[in-house]
């Protein structure tokens, strides 16, 4: 599918999953840079408690508060609030109750953390609620505070169930409150306003549980956005030359008698290069043979693809406007 057929004109908060390894924080960031390029608003959460964002950014650890961290090109602000599920339970309190005072002295007495333990469900509806209600957020004028919200969410392997908020709390409360909020939550994020986004590498671990994790969402009737291939390196040889290498008829006399011909190494030095050079480039096109794979198998799941590349010199700031800049270019933002 051609990644420059896709409009997320509609879409308000973009979900980023991924399998531990694959970058999902990273992608997560350079997404909320890419959505507020031209001078948009986009909030960046994150609630697993890791602060990998602030890491990302270069910040001090970040606090259960929304806070400006980066300007887009074009000079739109990204936004950034680290979700903390205690935090979270206190405005619930005062949302729904009007007791934040008493909601502190549960947190002191570990009631919190007991009843988050005992219904994990819960824990996550904290989290995703907070999210969901920036999403809504709107101004005195009308209009949304953000134009977009990309949550850094947990791992492909439990995202399923962590998005799944009515089912989680569907033994908790049946009616009340929470009951409401958790609805409110979960229409949000089986709307046509959110995409879950899935981050993975050209490895067959991730690609397949890339794979299973799509379906997962699918059948819970949750919407799934794109696939976002991360650190893709350039293949350095033309598909002969890979070819060639694969199937074993690459010419390690031809090679060094090219080693010597350019001056680059002579007599029995000459030949030992070559050799190393071959294994090299034989270890080269049997990744290259391997990524291809996994570019087909991502086929599978019809949906839209971008490519990222591998940032030579690590993820830092000007990376991630790399990152960004390469997103956008593909349509994704």
């Amino acid at each position: 599918m051609d990644s420059r057929d896709t409009d997320w004109d509609g879409v308000r908060l973009h979900v980023v999953t991924g399998k531990g390894g694959t970058g999902k924080t990273t992608v997560a960031a350079a997404l909320a840079l890419a959505l507020a390029a031209g001078g948009r608003k986009v909030l960046l959460v994150e609630v697993e408690g890791r602060q990998g964002i602030a890491q990302i950014f270069d910040l001090p650890p970040l606090p259960y508060q929304e806070r400006k961290i980066a300007v887009a090109p074009g000079g739109g602000d990204v936004y950034a609030l680290a979700v903390d599920p205690e935090e979270a339970m206190l405005d619930y309190m005062e949302m729904f109750y009007g007791m934040r005072r008493a909601g502190r002295a549960l947190t002191r007495m570990g009631i919190v953390d007991f009843a988050t333990t005992v219904a994990p469900g819960f824990r996550d509806v904290l989290v995703t609620g907070k999210t969901t209600e920036a999403v809504r957020r709107k101004a005195k004028n009308g209009r949304r505070v953000y134009d977009a919200v990309v949550l850094d969410a947990p791992p492909t392997g439990r995202i399923a169930r962590f998005l799944n908020v009515t089912q989680e709390v569907a033994g908790l409360a049946r009616m009340g409150p929470i009951k409401n909020h958790s609805d409110l939550v979960s229409g949000v994020l089986k709307s046509p306003e959110t995409a879950v986004h899935f981050v993975t590498l050209l490895e067959e671990m991730p690609v397949q549980e890339t794979l299973d994790g799509i379906a997962e969402l699918r059948s819970a009737g949750l919407p799934v956005g794109g696939i976002f291939i991360n650190m893709v390196r350039e293949s350095l040889l033309p598909q002969t030359a890979l070819d060639s290498a694969v199937k074993g008829r690459f010419d390690v006399g031809e090679l060094t008698l090219g080693l010597k011909a350019a001056g680059l190494a002579d007599g029995a030095d000459a030949t030992a290069v070559a050799e190393s050079l071959m294994a090299e480039v034989v270890e080269h096109a049997r990744r290259t043979e391997i990524e291809q794979a996994e570019r087909r198998s991502l086929t599978q799941a019809e949906l839209p693809r971008y490519e990222l590349p591998l940032l030579a010199d690590g993820v830092d700031l000007a990376g991630l406007y790399e990152l960004a800049e390469s997103i956008r270019t593909q349509g994704a933002a």
